[in-house]
């Protein structure tokens, strides 16, 4: 009789431990809402002296998040958001601006963006000549 307990114990856990997952809000999981309205879009940007990533040390960092709405450490979250979305995520597709003119003195300065924007992987490096190079191409991004 004590060995039919015992059975019946560790079959009413096994049973327990297999199917309880799949009660309650698993059960609802295939036609339960997304736990956001928004594809992720976190960024870290760093920025400091050097000709590249690998051997320059960053002089400042910044987090910047863009959905639902502009947030982070970022000074001008919302304009840096805002050049994003311009150029669809992509920082290699910023453009100098026509109206800015930059001192021939080389200082390079390099600029990393790592994390997602609009769920998608985003990993970028540029070594610029100086601060204002960074500035005329970067905009409200690269101005923290």
């Amino acid at each position: 009789m004590r060995n039919t307990a015992r059975w019946a114990a560790a079959l009413g856990l096994t049973a327990a431990a297999v199917c309880g997952p799949l009660t309650g809000a698993a059960v609802a999981a295939p036609g339960a809402a997304p736990a956001s309205l928004y594809a992720p879009s976190a960024l870290v940007l760093t920025t400091g002296h050097g000709d590249d990533a690998a051997t320059a040390t960053p002089e400042r960092a910044v987090t910047l998040t863009c959905a639902p709405t502009a947030s982070g450490t970022h000074p001008a979250a919302a304009q840096a958001c805002a050049d994003l979305r311009g150029v669809g995520g992509e920082p290699d597709a910023l453009k100098p601006a026509d109206d800015v003119m930059c001192a021939k003195v080389y200082d390079p300065v390099v600029v990393t963006v790592q994390g997602v924007w609009q769920g998608k992987r985003v990993s970028y490096e540029r070594s610029f000549g100086n601060a204002c190079m960074r500035d005329a191409v970067g905009g409200g991004l690269f101005a923290f």
